[in-house]
């Protein structure tokens, strides 16, 4: 358990959890009613600190410029939201809840609270509940001023899936190629002296019947695969700037005087 005089060195300061994480940042300590002892601790969780969750500090203790509490990072930032009223008071019944869910008895720290109250006062059930340390923060009688900043950032995240698809098409392709082919001539050569004896070889009246054969060509078509190009997909990056919108909050101190009222901004 953090003390009172430790809470200067609290607030502001990173929070982590058992396994080095950081929480967040620690915007209040608020102190047990009955014993004015530190009793639980608001972080400033979620993107941007946006968020606030409470947490015991029974069982925290500050290490180095930190504060480091029991209980992991998705405990806390699931703890239940509560309201502070106006006084900045946190109610018995959200207190309870809060003891729920870290897993405390209430009924035990209600009676260790009676066993360690200062000068014997042993507070009663209805006395429970927990105030701010908004004294504490300064170590003196000064009242700080704070507002929030907007932080903006970005991630990144998935927005859509390329792929390449190999598929077949059939188109029909027109080609001319030459082709040959055979015609028959008839040839007739008078009878020499240099053909008269191939001539009279033969019978001298007689049938006869002679067959040339005739060929020609004609188109074949085959096919084969060859590669002809490759195909990636490659990705480019490009900026864009885009306008982001928030809300932020200021705290303002308003001075009460005897004759004058003014708002110090």
């Amino acid at each position: 358990m953090i003390t009172r005089e430790q809470i200067p060195s609290v607030l502001d300061h990173p929070v982590y959890d058992p396994d080095g994480s950081k929480i967040g940042e620690a915007r209040h300590v608020f102190l047990d009613d009955a014993t004015g002892r530190p009793e639980w601790v608001s972080v400033k969780t979620g993107m941007f600190g946006t968020s606030e969750s409470f947490v015991p500090v029974k069982d925290a203790a500050v290490v180095g410029d930190h504060l480091e509490v029991p209980y992991d990072k998705s405990k806390v930032k699931n703890a239940p939201n509560v309201d502070v009223d106006a006084g900045g008071h946190l109610s018995e019944d959200e207190e309870h809840r809060l003891y729920e869910h870290y897993g405390i008895a209430w009924d035990e720290s209600w009676e260790q609270a009676n066993r360690s109250g200062e000068g014997g006062w042993a507070r009663s059930e209805t006395d429970r509940g927990t105030r701010p340390a908004a004294t504490d923060r300064g170590g003196d009688d000064a009242m700080t001023r704070s507002e929030e900043r907007l932080h903006v950032g970005t991630e990144r995240q998935e927005v859509g899936r390329a792929r390449l698809r190999k598929y077949v098409v059939t188109e029909e392709v027109q080609k001319t190629v030459p082709v040959r082919h055979e015609e028959v001539r008839v040839e007739r050569e008078p009878i020499t002296d240099a053909n008269r004896d191939a001539a009279l070889s033969g019978p001298e009246i007689t049938e006869a019947e002679h067959e040339v054969t005739l060929h020609a060509e004609r188109p074949v078509v085959e096919t084969e695969a060859v590669p002809v190009e490759r195909v990636r997909l490659e990705t480019d990056e490009h900026v864009e700037e885009e306008e982001v919108r928030g809300q932020v909050r200021k705290e303002h101190i308003e001075t009460d005087a005897p004759d004058r009222r003014r708002d110090d901004r």
